[in-house]
């Protein structure tokens, strides 16, 4: 803007009448707290340090029934060799399990997966290395107290090296993946009960002529609304070997829905677990894209057809490697992290729509020292309050442990059920936050019996004339709505 004409717009400010200035200015203040309020909101709300929980990594956090987070990490505890730690939601950190405890390190080590929340109210998750028979890994439950109990302990044939989280089935049954392992030593999916009593490993990746089906899978399953379970290898595939999207029924019967090849903007090997929207399956590569080769995308699989979309490259300057798991958060948006990249090159936190609108909500190492983290291997978790939570793998604590952050986006609160579907009748717990006064209860708008245990849970059950859709509490002049349908089965 030139001199002159900035000097004909302040004599036409001059001008203007005094009440008019003063409206003006209160409408731009206005404007200016408009925009404070939607904007992101990050805070760092702890550092790990070597003394206790030491460097979270591929984990996400996950909400208990008491309201607080529980996660692990790889190092640090007693014993050096990883832990799982609660934390509140104002940001207090309290290990509850050391690993390598026992003997030998029986009860494994070097958790790299986060945990599951099962709808007994414990946890479940997977240890990388150890067990009671090689150097291979385990399965475990573990109470919110810290009773820690091994269900399984790999031996090679059956999987070795767990790296993705557990999924809880429709069945009851919790169903995984080995990155190692297994036939052909090039990973496995498998199923164990809740009690450790039977275990079944399912496939063998690697099984056809060039690893056609894929090898090497990293991130957990998901669950379709059809039953199936998805997931997705590193490598293999029949092109080029830049792994695969997959479906596995209950049963062990696989195929392969879709095989990366890195041509155009497809991106190759997929990292984290998928999320079902409708059908659809939604992810992340860690390599290449349009943008960069060791960038990675954000993709879409059109289901049944399998069809590709890429909706996002990463470049670099809007993050890189997004090894994270992608979550679909209230807003319906997906939210993640990438490890690297960024305006710092330390990783950033973002949102994208199933269509491929993109927002960079955050740049870590944005402040002095990296005082707020940098690395975010974990994706996010989103609080009933609306907000998210996740942790870094360097910080500026204590020999750079990490740290644990939240990050608003504006969200409301909203309850979720456990488990996501059921019979009339069944059991179901609603978690929430607030919930103490709650006045109501209803299944797709039919009324249920309830009772509120905690200011963080209700307990339900589903009632006669339930049909599929989600469930509401009311609390004074609130409606809380799940952040799921429920399905009645």
């Amino acid at each position: 803007m030139n001199s002159n004409n900035k000097d004909h717009q302040q004599t036409l400010l001059r001008r203007l009448p005094a009440s008019f200035k003063i409206s003006f200015s209160i409408m731009l203040l206005s404007v200016a707290a408009a925009i404070a309020a939607t904007a992101p909101q990050f805070k760092t709300l702890a550092d790990f340090n070597t003394t206790s929980a030491y460097q979270p990594y591929y984990g996400s956090l996950v909400q208990g029934l008491d309201g607080n987070f529980y996660g692990t990490t790889v190092v640090g505890g007693a014993n050096s060799q990883g832990t799982v730690f609660k934390v509140t939601p104002a940001g207090k950190i309290t290990v509850i399990y050391s690993f390598c405890s026992l003997a030998s390190c029986v009860d494994g080590e070097e958790p790299y997966a986060g945990l599951t929340l099962g709808t007994d109210g414990n946890f479940y998750g997977t240890t990388y290395y150890d067990g009671a028979i090689c150097d291979c890994g385990t399965v475990f439950k573990i109470t919110p107290a810290g009773v820690l109990t091994t269900l399984h302990s790999f031996g090679v044939t059956d999987g070795y090296n767990p790296w993705g989280a557990l999924v809880q089935g429709t069945d009851g049954y919790f169903y995984g993946t080995t990155s190692n392992g297994g036939a052909n030593r090039s990973g496995t999916v498998f199923k164990i009960n809740s009690s450790g009593s039977e275990f079944t490993s399912l496939y063998s990746f690697c099984s056809l002529s060039g690893c056609a089906d894929g090898e090497d899978p990293r991130g957990g399953l998901v669950q379709g609304s059809n039953g199936l379970f998805y997931g997705t290898t590193l490598s293999g595939g029949p092109d080029a070997g830049a792994g695969t999207v997959y479906s596995i029924s209950s049963t062990g019967t696989i195929t392969t829905v879709f095989s990366f090849t890195n041509s155009g903007d497809q991106g190759e090997a997929p990292y984290g677990s998928l999320v079902d929207i409708a059908g659809n399956l939604y992810g992340t590569t860690e390599l290449g894209g349009a943008g960069c080769s060791g960038c990675g995308t954000v993709f879409q699989i059109v289901m049944p057809a399998g069809t590709l979309n890429t909706l996002l490259s990463f470049d670099g300057t809007d993050g890189q490697e997004p090894l994270g798991s992608l979550i679909q958060a209230t807003d319906g948006n997906l939210y993640g992290t990438t490890e690297s990249g960024g305006a710092n090159s330390a990783g950033t936190i973002f949102k994208i729509s199933t269509t491929g609108t993109f927002t960079s909500l955050y740049n870590f190492c944005s402040k002095s020292q990296c005082t707020d983290g940098g690395g975010p291997f974990g994706g996010l978790a989103q609080d009933t309050s609306g907000n998210f939570y996740g942790t870094t793998s360097y910080g500026p604590g204590d020999a750079g442990a990490g740290t644990l952050f939240r990050l608003s986006d504006g969200l409301g609160p909203f309850v979720k059920t456990l488990p996501t579907s059921g019979k009339v009748g069944a059991k179901v717990d609603i978690l929430g936050t607030a919930l103490t006064g709650a006045t109501s209860v209803t299944f797709n708008g039919t009324a249920a019996t309830f009772e509120v245990k905690s200011a963080n849970l209700i307990s339900t059950d589903v009632p006669a004339g339930a049909t599929s859709g989600n469930v509401q509490v009311t609390v004074g002049a609130t409606t809380l709505t799940s952040n799921v349908r429920f399905t009645v089965r």
